[in-house]
């Protein structure tokens, strides 16, 4: 089955439990999806890591919502958001943990053969493709790991 499949089963099943919360969040994802299958010059089904890529930025924007409402002191509004955004997660693959992220971190180092920041974008290359098939995997982790085991500043 895939994720829009799963997506429209659940609101539908949430729409017959009268579960307004989830009801409402599953329509707003479903509608982001429609929205990028429709962007374009022509409209086209995505395919399922395309629409996992759809969650991913949904799960993104509520997340940065959610920091925006805790700092106004909306503390409520960020609750929600943080909510909705847990819901989502559970669509998407599970995260790729810390211990495997820095093993393939030190694979992919150890494989391009760098020793500087210079050797960065080969680095990020090839863990890139090596974290692919574990899951999901945060960019800006990934780049503040590789940066670290190049001996390079913190972050940005």
């Amino acid at each position: 089955m895939s994720t829009v499949d799963r997506l429209t089963t659940e609101l539908t099943a949430s729409m017959k439990a009268r579960d307004a919360f989830r009801t409402n969040t599953l329509r707003q994802v479903i509608a982001a999806v429609r929205a990028a299958e429709k962007s374009g010059t022509v409209a086209r089904e995505l395919t399922d890591e395309e629409v996992q890529a759809v969650l991913a930025s949904e799960v993104k924007k509520r997340r940065d919502t959610a920091g925006i409402y805790a700092g106004a002191g909306a503390d409520e509004r960020a609750a929600n958001e943080t909510a909705e955004a847990d819901l989502i997660e559970t669509y998407l693959p599970a995260a790729v943990s810390d211990a495997q992220l820095d093993a393939v971190v030190a694979a992919a180092v150890a494989a391009t053969g760098a020793t500087s920041m210079r050797d960065m974008g080969a680095v990020m290359k090839a863990a890139t493709a090596a974290a692919a098939g574990l899951g999901r995997v945060d960019g800006k982790v990934l780049s503040q790991r590789v940066r670290a085991a190049l001996g390079g500043p913190a972050g940005r």
